[in-house]
């Protein structure tokens, strides 16, 4: 009887968790006008002079004008986007550019990973580095053959230093996410596979659980956001399953609070893109929806990505029907 009022204790106290208390700081768009006329996939990071975001901007996506542009949020207000990458190689030729991730290194470099090709099927990944917070940026370094970074959520500083990046492939017969890593010096990147099963899964978001445990969620086409397990630090990956989260086949983004919550941006629904909320859960399992993002008849309001600054704010960015990308700030 002692151990069945355990459990029924155990499971009441599970239940009666409070939600968590949301409020908005502020939400609007980050730019109003900008020299392109759509825009996808952002990032966000933050850094010494506030919070950078970066996106694609261009005709539309797979256009050869589509570029890289950053903006800067510092005392409450954006700074006008600012073109940072492009995918020319000579007059002749110019190719686009994708999915930029945003990343600081241990040592305060601000590292902007993208991809650049015809399509993402055929695209290769770069990087630029800012030693001076994004004001200026290097030139672009290639990611070695066989390897891509960060798909399009950012990556994460590991226990013995080294860079994770969440990653996937697409080929015309499947899609599949492995991981990537790398040294502080974006040296010595290695390849981690991962068992994809039978789910088609891109764009991996990585949470942090206790004991050194890693969570990926992912997307796929098969209706559930997918989901595996590491218990080694990233060395190894449990087999890719669906969670009990519906998954429209778009992107996502989450994050691990200091205090270990978990949160996670997507759109809840099996088709569409009109709506998006923020999703929170103690264990990365059983999920409650803590904000209604954005909830309209028709409209895109996908690919977010979110982060925690160090004062606790989160802040929340996504493509506008592709015409802006909106900013959401949040105390939680």
């Amino acid at each position: 009887m002692l151990f069945v009022w355990l459990i029924i204790h155990v499971i009441s106290l599970v239940s009666s968790a409070e939600k968590p208390d949301v409020k908005i700081i502020s939400s609007g768009f980050i730019y109003e006008s900008a020299p392109f006329p759509e825009c996808h996939a952002s990032t966000l990071v933050q850094t010494d002079r506030g919070i950078l975001a970066s996106w694609f901007g261009g005709t539309h996506e797979r256009h050869p004008d589509v570029s890289i542009y950053t903006a800067l949020l510092s005392q409450g207000k954006w700074s006008s986007p600012v073109k940072v990458a492009d995918g020319v190689v000579n007059n002749d030729l110019r190719y686009p550019t994708w999915n930029p991730v945003l990343y600081k290194k241990d040592d305060g470099t601000i590292i902007l990973y993208y991809k650049v090709g015809p399509t993402p099927r055929d695209w290769w990944g770069v990087y630029k580095t800012s030693h001076d917070q994004g004001k200026t940026w290097s030139k672009e370094i290639k990611i070695p053959d066989g390897l891509l970074g960060p798909i399009k959520n950012k990556p994460v500083r590991l226990a013995d230093g080294s860079i994770f990046s969440p990653s996937s492939i697409e080929t015309n017969d499947k899609w599949t996410i492995h991981a990537e890593t790398s040294t502080q010096n974006l040296t010595a990147w290695k390849k981690i596979p991962i068992e994809n099963g039978a789910f088609n899964a891109i764009q991996p978001t990585v949470l942090h659980h206790p004991n050194g445990k890693l969570q990926m969620l992912c997307r796929t086409q098969e209706g559930k956001i997918g989901v595996t397990w590491s218990e080694d630090q990233g060395k190894s990956w449990s087999p890719v399953v669906a969670s009990n989260l519906v998954n429209n086949n778009s992107g996502i983004d989450g994050v691990t609070l200091n205090n270990g919550y978990h949160l996670l941006v997507c759109n809840p629904i099996k088709k569409g893109r009109n709506k998006l909320v923020l999703l929170g859960s103690e264990d990365g399992i059983n999920w409650e929806e803590l904000i209604v993002l954005e909830d309209e008849k028709k409209g895109e309001f996908s690919y977010p990505a979110i982060i925690q600054a160090a004062d606790e704010t989160v802040h929340i960015s996504y493509t506008y029907n592709r015409v802006k990308v909106k900013h959401v700030a949040l105390a939680i």
